[in-house]
């Protein structure tokens, strides 16, 4: 709707301009200040050119009023074009708030968390996040693909296997062992331990077997972390190997040493980060000739940035912000745009249950697993929870807020508002086909209102997407549910001789509120539990 609007003012003006959104809907629906930008051109007042301006819009029919107001130029949307609108998108409700016409690609990189353990609610936060991004850039018409980079190799991998290895010894062979200051522990380990005694015999587990053993470990947490994934209802395209990679660190490396990006000393390679704005330079290659983390990331980044893609995307967890510019340095002299590659920071989560620290999991040894969460709230409430707040912001939930049925739970509140609706159109015993061709013309101000918040789901959409701002979306959905429940409370509907008037206008928002819902990985609800 606003990009119907802002082209239809465009064609009057035949100049850019601001289109904004007054937050008093009974003042304007829209409103521009390019009066104020004209007036040194013009030598006049804003006021002046306003109404002058103003004088363009009287017969468009698009607009029921177009007034200027302290040098503002405003706009109120004509009902006959809200019901245009409406009849369109009831009639197409898969098509709502869908756009046409991009052409930027996007490659989105997260969760990516070492596959050597379930995932925690730490991971969560920015694996829904991501979801919901790809979710609704797909929605908007961009082609935006996902991608989990698994960190197969290395120490971390070694060590999962020893922790299995050393768990069989202690807890089935009844081996005095001794463990590493570094290991992984609780239960999950105990049961990998077990399935692998069972799948491998006695005679399997001796040091020589650890990478064996430590491959096997990982496809099994591998499967898990994607059963973790799928009960948050998370999809990732493609899942890549950091191992796949390796025979390519020797090209990537001579194309860094050609342009200057790494140099040898102390019988170690080099980046030189600090000349593109690092605080300091990185090591590649140790002096052993492992390579670090750093190798394999920018070895798996030069394969990402020459795919073709518009923009990468990665989403790295807060305590990573210091790797940002290491990681566009390194890009930048292989030749990349380094502003092709964009980095959201996932902030931590702090977890309560009825005011107390919830309790870390047995399972897990030492944090919070995922699932654990998912199965206490169910997958709704937890996405919810995690969109309402930008991302790179700190964020605290009460587990027991979101398991209550009032509306201090914003997640009961919107699918009540949605749940009220269905009530209605039952108790009218007719359905959105019966009232998709009612005309709206004896709508109130404050339906009128409520309708034009239910159309403006599509630029919420474009504005979150583009600002990266998810919370954007569940913000538009609390006060389109709290408009609702507003003008519900405030007006009459079935048995009045605007029952189909306001019964279409309620499918709307009904419609608004499932759409949006659905891009946030939620199911819009039909009827609440009694």
């Amino acid at each position: 709707m606003k990009n119907i609007i802002f082209g239809e003012i465009k064609k009057v003006l035949g100049c850019d301009f601001i289109l904004e959104n007054p937050k008093d809907k009974n003042l304007a629906h829209f409103a521009t200040p390019l009066a104020f930008s004209l007036a040194k051109e013009l030598k006049k007042s804003p006021m002046i050119i306003a109404d002058e301006l103003a004088q363009k819009f009287q017969t468009h029919s698009y607009f029921e009023k177009v007034e200027a107001i302290n040098g503002y130029l405003n706009f109120r949307i004509s009902k006959n074009f809200l019901n245009e609108l409406v009849t369109q998108a009831l009639k197409n409700p898969s098509n709502f708030a869908k756009d046409e016409g991009k052409t930027q690609t996007f490659l989105l990189e997260y969760v990516s968390a070492n596959p050597t353990g379930p995932l925690h609610i730490g991971h969560a936060r920015g694996a829904i996040f991501g979801d919901t991004l790809a979710r609704v850039a797909r929605h908007l018409g961009y082609k935006f693909d996902t991608e989990y980079y698994v960190n197969d190799a290395g120490n971390q991998i070694y060590l999962l296997g020893l922790s299995v290895l050393l768990s069989v010894k202690e807890k089935i062979l009844k081996e005095e062992v001794e463990y590493p200051e570094q290991y992984y522990k609780g239960d999950y380990i105990s049961d990998l331990a077990k399935e692998a005694y069972r799948e491998f015999g006695k005679e399997f587990f001796r040091e020589e077997n650890i990478p064996s053993l430590s491959d096997w470990a990982k496809d099994k947490m591998l499967v898990l972390i994607k059963q973790n994934l799928d009960q948050a209802k998370i999809k990732i395209n493609n899942y890549v190997s950091e191992k796949s990679y390796y025979n390519a660190l020797n090209a990537t490396l001579e194309a860094l040493k050609q342009h200057q990006g790494a140099y040898e000393k102390e019988g170690k390679i080099w980046l030189a980060s600090s000349l593109k704005g690092d605080e300091k330079d990185r090591v590649i290659i140790r002096e052993d000739g492992r390579g670090t983390y750093l190798a394999a990331d920018i070895v798996y980044h030069r394969d990402k940035m020459s795919r073709g893609y518009d923009k990468c995307i990665n989403i790295w967890g807060a305590d990573h912000h210091g790797y940002i510019s290491r990681m566009k340095a390194a890009m930048d002299y292989l030749g990349f745009n380094p502003d092709n590659l964009e980095v959201i920071l996932a902030q931590m989560v702090s977890l309560l249950k009825d005011g107390e620290p919830y309790k870390m999991s047995k399972r897990a040894g030492n944090f919070i697993l995922m699932s654990d969460v998912v199965n206490e709230i169910g997958s709704d409430a937890l996405r919810y929870i995690f969109l309402s707040k930008k991302c790179d912001t700190h964020l605290e939930f009460d587990v027991s807020d979101l398991q209550k049925e009032d509306n201090s739970n914003p997640v009961f509140y919107i699918n009540y508002a949605h749940a009220r609706i269905y009530q209605v159109f039952s108790k009218a015993n007719k359905s959105v086909a019966d009232v998709i061709e009612a005309d709206l013309e004896n709508l109130n101000q404050d339906g009128v209102n409520l309708l034009f918040e239910a159309l403006n789901l599509k630029a919420t959409l474009n504005d979150a997407f583009d600002s990266r701002s998810l919370q954007k979306i569940p913000d538009y959905l609390k006060n389109l549910a709290a408009s609702f429940h507003k003008f519900y409370n405030e007006n009459k509907v079935v048995g009045t001789e605007n029952e189909d008037s306001l019964l279409k206008l309620f499918a709307m928002v009904a419609l608004s509120i499932k759409t949006a819902f659905a891009l946030m990985g939620i199911e819009a609800k039909n009827r609440m539990n009694n």
